[in-house]
């Protein structure tokens, strides 16, 4: 069956192993998710739900059933055209205290997809730059060398670097592991807003430490011990 135009992801009956592993990481997925919504993926730690995200992005390929990622195959070459579309931002974002480059950089070199990374910024993408730094209290520490920054400022600088992307499919993995309350409704409301604004875009998040992320999604996925349990849709 090949996917409909509307989708961001489908995947249908995919199983994903690790080499050497006792058992599959994820098994028997079936997940349609349409473009212009929120996606939550909730689930216990170790429940399959990185495992998840990444195979919907396309970095990890089905042993036995079929991924689809803006309606191209993830196995197939077109995969590597398709994700320069998208933004993700990992769980293991941190970068080491010896990490000479500067914030501003990080985020510059987010964009080597769309442009000579040597040239000079384009004026539309320095103002969502400063734009999203400023909302998300980073803006002063655009020059200071990414690796001396806490955990929750750097994870703010990595999902700055996502959003100026301008992505069709944001991709969020643990978004709000180093920050504050406060922070987490910010990083909440600007995803939000991010959707409503670009019309036919989408974020995938990954969250189970964060309820009020739940109030927004439009779907919601629970997984648990690699198997999707329940979808629940909430628009």
């Amino acid at each position: 069956m090949q996917p409909i135009r509307g989708e961001a992801v489908r995947l249908e009956n995919v199983w994903i192993t690790y080499s050497g592993a006792g058992k599959p990481a994820i098994r028997n997925i079936n997940l349609s998710i349409p473009f212009g919504v929120l996606t939550l993926i909730r689930g216990p730690n170790g429940a399959g739900k990185t495992t998840l995200i990444e195979t919907c992005l396309g970095l990890l390929k089905p042993i036995k059933g079929n991924a689809y990622l803006l309606g191209v195959n993830t196995k197939d070459e077109r995969i590597f055209e398709v994700r320069r579309k998208c933004s993700y931002v990992p769980q293991d974002f941190m970068k080491p205290p010896y990490e000479h480059y500067t914030a501003k950089k990080v985020i510059e070199m987010g964009l080597s997809s769309n442009r000579v990374i040597t040239d000079p910024l384009p004026d539309y993408f320095q103002y969502e730059l400063e734009f999203y730094a400023k909302e998300l209290d980073v803006l002063s520490l655009l020059e200071k060398p990414i690796g001396i920054l806490s955990g929750g400022q750097q994870q703010k600088v990595f999902i700055v670097r996502a959003l100026i992307r301008r992505p069709k499919l944001l991709f969020l993995d643990e978004p709000f592991s180093s920050l504050d309350k406060e922070s987490r409704e910010k990083v909440t409301e600007i995803v939000v807003n991010y959707i409503k604004k670009h019309r036919g875009s989408s974020a995938i998040i990954v969250s189970h430490s964060f309820s009020k992320i739940e109030e927004y999604a439009d779907i919601i996925v629970t997984i648990n011990d690699g198997v999707i349990t329940d979808i629940r849709f909430q628009r």
